[in-house]
Protein backbone atom coordinates (compact mmCIF):
# COMPACT_ATOMS: atom_id res chain seq x y z
CA UNK A 1 0.00 0.00 0.00
CA UNK A 2 2.86 2.15 0.42
CA UNK A 3 3.25 4.88 -2.61
CA UNK A 4 0.29 3.63 -3.85
CA UNK A 5 -2.31 6.04 -1.40
CA UNK A 6 -1.89 9.53 -1.59
CA UNK A 7 -2.27 11.77 1.89
CA UNK A 8 -4.06 14.93 1.96
CA UNK A 9 -5.88 17.08 4.68
CA UNK A 10 -9.05 19.64 5.02
CA UNK A 11 -7.94 23.36 4.21
CA UNK A 12 -11.02 25.76 5.18
CA UNK A 13 -8.55 28.83 3.83
CA UNK A 14 -5.73 28.95 1.66
CA UNK A 15 -3.75 29.09 4.76
CA UNK A 16 -4.41 25.89 5.80
CA UNK A 17 -3.48 24.44 2.08
CA UNK A 18 -0.05 26.36 2.56
CA UNK A 19 0.44 24.23 6.06
CA UNK A 20 -0.92 21.23 4.49
CA UNK A 21 2.15 21.76 1.64
CA UNK A 22 4.51 22.13 4.45
CA UNK A 23 3.16 19.28 5.88
CA UNK A 24 4.72 17.12 3.06
CA UNK A 25 1.09 16.27 1.88
CA UNK A 26 0.22 16.37 -1.57
CA UNK A 27 -3.70 17.75 -1.60
CA UNK A 28 -6.04 19.92 -0.01
CA UNK A 29 -9.76 19.07 -0.08
CA UNK A 30 -11.82 21.87 -0.24
CA UNK A 31 -15.33 22.28 1.12
CA UNK A 32 -17.19 24.96 -0.75
CA UNK A 33 -19.79 26.02 1.70
CA UNK A 34 -20.86 29.08 -0.32
CA UNK A 35 -20.31 28.69 -4.15
CA UNK A 36 -20.84 32.69 -4.48
CA UNK A 37 -18.70 33.65 -1.65
CA UNK A 38 -15.80 31.28 -2.49
CA UNK A 39 -14.89 33.62 -5.38
CA UNK A 40 -13.37 35.78 -2.72
CA UNK A 41 -10.24 33.35 -2.20
CA UNK A 42 -10.42 30.94 -5.78
CA UNK A 43 -7.87 33.59 -7.49
CA UNK A 44 -5.45 32.94 -4.06
CA UNK A 45 -6.12 28.59 -4.40
CA UNK A 46 -4.87 28.45 -7.70
CA UNK A 47 -1.54 30.76 -7.08
CA UNK A 48 -1.21 28.56 -4.33
CA UNK A 49 -1.40 25.08 -6.37
CA UNK A 50 0.59 26.84 -9.08
CA UNK A 51 3.49 27.62 -7.07
CA UNK A 52 4.07 24.55 -4.56
CA UNK A 53 2.44 22.02 -7.42
CA UNK A 54 -0.04 21.35 -4.38
CA UNK A 55 -3.51 19.95 -5.72
CA UNK A 56 -7.05 20.06 -4.75
CA UNK A 57 -10.29 18.05 -4.13
CA UNK A 58 -13.47 19.05 -3.57
CA UNK A 59 -15.97 18.99 -0.62
CA UNK A 60 -19.45 19.95 -1.74
CA UNK A 61 -21.86 21.47 0.73
CA UNK A 62 -23.95 20.07 3.32
CA UNK A 63 -27.52 19.09 2.26
CA UNK A 64 -29.48 20.94 5.08
CA UNK A 65 -32.89 18.74 6.40
CA UNK A 66 -32.17 15.34 4.63
CA UNK A 67 -36.26 14.93 4.10
CA UNK A 68 -37.32 18.85 2.32
CA UNK A 69 -37.49 17.44 -1.24
CA UNK A 70 -38.66 20.86 -1.99
CA UNK A 71 -35.19 22.45 -0.28
CA UNK A 72 -33.21 19.77 -1.84
CA UNK A 73 -34.21 20.38 -5.52
CA UNK A 74 -34.58 24.36 -5.85
CA UNK A 75 -31.78 25.08 -3.20
CA UNK A 76 -29.14 22.29 -2.76
CA UNK A 77 -28.76 20.77 -6.23
CA UNK A 78 -28.44 24.55 -7.86
CA UNK A 79 -26.00 25.29 -5.52
CA UNK A 80 -23.90 21.91 -6.45
CA UNK A 81 -23.89 22.93 -9.59
CA UNK A 82 -21.94 25.55 -9.12
CA UNK A 83 -19.77 23.97 -7.29
CA UNK A 84 -19.33 21.79 -10.43
CA UNK A 85 -18.94 24.58 -12.20
CA UNK A 86 -16.06 26.07 -10.08
CA UNK A 87 -14.16 22.93 -10.20
CA UNK A 88 -12.09 22.58 -13.31
CA UNK A 89 -10.92 26.01 -12.51
CA UNK A 90 -8.71 24.49 -9.21
CA UNK A 91 -8.09 21.18 -11.84
CA UNK A 92 -10.56 19.78 -8.96
CA UNK A 93 -11.71 16.31 -10.20
CA UNK A 94 -13.29 14.43 -7.67
CA UNK A 95 -15.95 15.77 -5.13
CA UNK A 96 -17.87 14.49 -2.16
CA UNK A 97 -21.77 14.90 -0.96
CA UNK A 98 -23.43 14.80 1.49
CA UNK A 99 -26.56 13.06 0.76
CA UNK A 100 -27.92 11.29 4.21
CA UNK A 101 -29.89 7.76 2.62
CA UNK A 102 -30.39 6.10 6.09
CA UNK A 103 -33.39 4.24 5.77
CA UNK A 104 -33.62 4.79 9.73
CA UNK A 105 -34.25 8.48 9.41
CA UNK A 106 -34.90 9.09 5.77
CA UNK A 107 -38.15 8.33 4.03
CA UNK A 108 -38.46 5.83 1.28
CA UNK A 109 -39.74 8.53 -0.95
CA UNK A 110 -36.60 10.87 -0.12
CA UNK A 111 -34.91 8.16 -0.43
CA UNK A 112 -36.29 7.15 -4.24
CA UNK A 113 -35.83 10.99 -5.03
CA UNK A 114 -32.34 11.45 -4.03
CA UNK A 115 -31.53 9.00 -6.65
CA UNK A 116 -32.67 10.55 -9.10
CA UNK A 117 -31.07 13.18 -7.57
CA UNK A 118 -27.46 11.90 -8.14
CA UNK A 119 -28.55 10.48 -11.38
CA UNK A 120 -28.78 13.93 -12.64
CA UNK A 121 -25.69 15.55 -10.90
CA UNK A 122 -23.56 12.48 -11.99
CA UNK A 123 -24.72 13.26 -15.52
CA UNK A 124 -23.84 16.63 -15.03
CA UNK A 125 -20.78 15.86 -13.59
CA UNK A 126 -19.71 13.37 -16.40
CA UNK A 127 -19.46 16.78 -18.63
CA UNK A 128 -17.29 17.96 -16.44
CA UNK A 129 -14.84 15.18 -16.79
CA UNK A 130 -15.60 14.60 -12.89
CA UNK A 131 -15.86 11.69 -10.34
CA UNK A 132 -18.77 12.50 -7.99
CA UNK A 133 -18.51 10.16 -4.62
CA UNK A 134 -21.38 10.09 -1.99
CA UNK A 135 -20.08 10.07 1.70
CA UNK A 136 -20.98 7.27 4.22
CA UNK A 137 -22.46 9.53 7.29
CA UNK A 138 -24.55 6.96 9.26
CA UNK A 139 -25.53 4.35 6.08
CA UNK A 140 -24.25 0.70 6.12
CA UNK A 141 -23.43 -0.69 2.85
CA UNK A 142 -26.48 -2.23 2.41
CA UNK A 143 -28.50 1.18 2.75
CA UNK A 144 -26.35 2.79 -0.39
CA UNK A 145 -26.71 -0.61 -2.76
CA UNK A 146 -30.07 0.57 -4.20
CA UNK A 147 -28.24 4.03 -5.50
CA UNK A 148 -24.67 2.42 -6.68
CA UNK A 149 -27.18 0.36 -8.42
CA UNK A 150 -28.91 3.03 -10.03
CA UNK A 151 -26.29 4.94 -10.61
CA UNK A 152 -22.76 3.10 -12.12
CA UNK A 153 -20.79 6.53 -12.65
CA UNK A 154 -21.68 6.89 -9.03
CA UNK A 155 -18.90 6.26 -6.61
CA UNK A 156 -18.16 6.14 -2.46
CA UNK A 157 -16.07 8.13 0.07
CA UNK A 158 -15.44 6.19 2.43
CA UNK A 159 -15.58 8.00 5.67
CA UNK A 160 -14.02 5.77 8.43
CA UNK A 161 -15.02 7.75 11.14
CA UNK A 162 -18.48 8.21 10.33
CA UNK A 163 -18.59 4.45 10.09
CA UNK A 164 -17.77 4.25 14.01
CA UNK A 165 -20.82 5.90 14.84
CA UNK A 166 -23.91 4.40 15.05
CA UNK A 167 -23.43 0.39 14.55
CA UNK A 168 -22.05 -1.63 17.37
CA UNK A 169 -18.65 -2.10 15.26
CA UNK A 170 -16.98 -0.14 11.85
CA UNK A 171 -19.57 -0.19 8.99
CA UNK A 172 -16.19 0.59 7.13
CA UNK A 173 -15.65 -3.72 6.72
CA UNK A 174 -19.00 -4.00 5.29
CA UNK A 175 -18.23 -1.15 2.24
CA UNK A 176 -14.91 -2.92 1.44
CA UNK A 177 -16.81 -6.17 1.01
CA UNK A 178 -19.36 -5.50 -1.14
CA UNK A 179 -18.14 -2.29 -2.80
CA UNK A 180 -14.35 -1.81 -3.05
CA UNK A 181 -14.03 -0.92 -6.59
CA UNK A 182 -16.71 2.28 -6.21
CA UNK A 183 -14.75 3.53 -3.26
CA UNK A 184 -12.37 6.43 -4.52
CA UNK A 185 -11.58 8.40 -1.78
CA UNK A 186 -11.70 7.64 2.35
CA UNK A 187 -11.66 10.72 5.17
CA UNK A 188 -10.14 9.70 8.08
CA UNK A 189 -10.07 10.96 11.87
CA UNK A 190 -10.95 9.39 15.50
CA UNK A 191 -13.50 9.13 17.61
CA UNK A 192 -15.18 6.56 20.26
CA UNK A 193 -18.50 5.45 18.86
CA UNK A 194 -21.82 6.55 20.02
CA UNK A 195 -24.72 7.63 18.70
CA UNK A 196 -25.48 11.42 18.54
CA UNK A 197 -24.46 14.34 16.86
CA UNK A 198 -21.83 15.29 19.09
CA UNK A 199 -20.15 11.85 18.81
CA UNK A 200 -18.51 12.92 15.29
CA UNK A 201 -15.47 14.16 17.05
CA UNK A 202 -13.08 14.56 14.55
CA UNK A 203 -10.12 13.55 16.90
CA UNK A 204 -6.73 12.82 15.69
CA UNK A 205 -6.32 9.50 14.24
CA UNK A 206 -4.87 7.09 17.41
CA UNK A 207 -6.90 9.02 20.25
CA UNK A 208 -10.09 7.75 19.61
CA UNK A 209 -11.01 4.01 19.72
CA UNK A 210 -11.36 2.88 15.85
CA UNK A 211 -9.50 -0.09 15.35
CA UNK A 212 -7.34 1.50 12.39
CA UNK A 213 -4.60 -1.10 12.07
CA UNK A 214 -7.38 -3.56 11.26
CA UNK A 215 -9.15 -1.18 9.04
CA UNK A 216 -5.80 -0.99 6.92
CA UNK A 217 -5.39 -4.44 6.82
CA UNK A 218 -9.02 -4.67 4.99
CA UNK A 219 -7.83 -1.89 2.39
CA UNK A 220 -4.86 -3.80 1.36
CA UNK A 221 -7.08 -6.83 1.16
CA UNK A 222 -9.24 -4.50 -1.43
CA UNK A 223 -6.18 -3.11 -2.84
CA UNK A 224 -6.78 0.00 -2.42
CA UNK A 225 -5.15 2.81 -4.63
CA UNK A 226 -6.75 6.42 -3.64
CA UNK A 227 -7.18 9.64 -2.21
CA UNK A 228 -6.97 9.84 1.55
CA UNK A 229 -8.26 12.84 3.30
CA UNK A 230 -7.44 13.63 7.20
CA UNK A 231 -10.28 15.36 7.83
CA UNK A 232 -8.74 17.78 11.00
CA UNK A 233 -7.02 21.17 11.29
CA UNK A 234 -3.62 21.20 10.83
CA UNK A 235 -2.22 21.17 13.89
CA UNK A 236 -4.05 18.01 14.26
CA UNK A 237 -2.71 16.16 11.44
CA UNK A 238 0.76 17.52 12.21
CA UNK A 239 0.36 15.51 16.10
CA UNK A 240 -0.72 11.97 14.27
CA UNK A 241 1.05 12.19 10.46
CA UNK A 242 3.92 9.50 11.60
CA UNK A 243 1.21 7.31 13.22
CA UNK A 244 -0.99 7.44 9.75
CA UNK A 245 2.19 7.20 7.78
CA UNK A 246 3.36 3.96 9.35
CA UNK A 247 -0.55 2.80 9.01
CA UNK A 248 -0.16 3.10 4.97
CA UNK A 249 3.47 1.88 5.03
CA UNK A 250 2.86 -2.12 4.83
CA UNK A 251 6.41 -2.51 4.03
CA UNK A 252 7.20 -1.18 7.37
CA UNK A 253 4.29 -2.71 8.73
CA UNK A 254 5.19 -6.71 7.83
CA UNK A 255 8.69 -6.07 8.39
CA UNK A 256 7.90 -6.09 12.28
CA UNK A 257 5.97 -9.21 11.91
CA UNK A 258 2.73 -7.79 11.42
CA UNK A 259 2.64 -5.73 14.59
CA UNK A 260 0.24 -2.67 14.71
CA UNK A 261 2.26 0.89 14.50
CA UNK A 262 2.64 2.46 17.97
CA UNK A 263 0.28 5.41 18.62
CA UNK A 264 1.69 8.58 18.82
CA UNK A 265 3.43 9.56 22.02
CA UNK A 266 0.98 10.08 24.83
CA UNK A 267 -2.09 9.32 23.06
CA UNK A 268 -4.56 6.66 24.65
CA UNK A 269 -7.10 5.21 23.47
CA UNK A 270 -8.78 6.72 26.51
CA UNK A 271 -12.75 7.02 27.12
CA UNK A 272 -14.19 10.54 25.44
CA UNK A 273 -16.60 12.18 28.40
CA UNK A 274 -20.00 11.44 27.75
CA UNK A 275 -19.24 8.90 24.31
CA UNK A 276 -21.39 5.99 24.06
CA UNK A 277 -19.71 2.59 23.20
CA UNK A 278 -21.16 0.56 21.75
CA UNK A 279 -19.73 -2.92 21.09
CA UNK A 280 -21.50 -5.55 21.94
CA UNK A 281 -25.05 -3.68 21.90
CA UNK A 282 -27.62 -5.49 19.93
CA UNK A 283 -29.80 -2.45 19.37
CA UNK A 284 -28.28 0.77 17.58
CA UNK A 285 -30.00 3.59 19.62
CA UNK A 286 -31.97 6.79 18.06
CA UNK A 287 -29.81 9.52 17.84
CA UNK A 288 -29.66 11.79 20.72
CA UNK A 289 -29.56 15.76 20.15
CA UNK A 290 -26.39 17.42 20.93
CA UNK A 291 -27.36 20.16 23.33
CA UNK A 292 -28.49 23.40 21.99
CA UNK A 293 -26.51 26.20 20.96
CA UNK A 294 -23.80 23.17 19.70
CA UNK A 295 -21.60 23.49 16.91
CA UNK A 296 -22.70 20.81 14.81
CA UNK A 297 -20.17 18.51 13.55
CA UNK A 298 -19.40 18.31 9.63
CA UNK A 299 -21.80 14.90 8.67
CA UNK A 300 -24.20 14.80 11.65
CA UNK A 301 -25.66 18.30 11.73
CA UNK A 302 -28.39 16.91 9.91
CA UNK A 303 -29.72 14.94 12.95
CA UNK A 304 -30.40 18.10 14.55
CA UNK A 305 -32.46 19.06 11.87
CA UNK A 306 -33.95 15.55 12.63
CA UNK A 307 -34.53 16.33 16.19
CA UNK A 308 -38.12 18.55 15.55
CA UNK A 309 -39.16 17.08 12.57
CA UNK A 310 -41.52 14.14 11.97
CA UNK A 311 -40.18 11.50 9.57
CA UNK A 312 -41.73 11.78 6.40
CA UNK A 313 -43.40 8.67 4.36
Amino acid sequence: MSGKIRLGGTARSPEDALLLHGLGLGFAEIGIADPVGFQAVKRQYRELSRSTGLSYLCHAPREGDPNDIETLETVYFPKLLQVLSIMPELDMRLVTVHLWMDPRFVGKQTIAYKIGFLERLVEKAKTHGLTVCIENLSERACDLAEALAAVPRLNLTLDLGHAELLSPENTSFGFLEKFPERIKHIHLHDNFGGASAGDDLHLPVGEGKIDFPKIFDSLLGAKYEGTMTLELRPAQIQSCLEYVSALINTETRYNSGGASPPRPAGIGPRRAKGAMHLAGARNVPRPQMAGAGRTPPCAFSSLHLYQSKKRKP
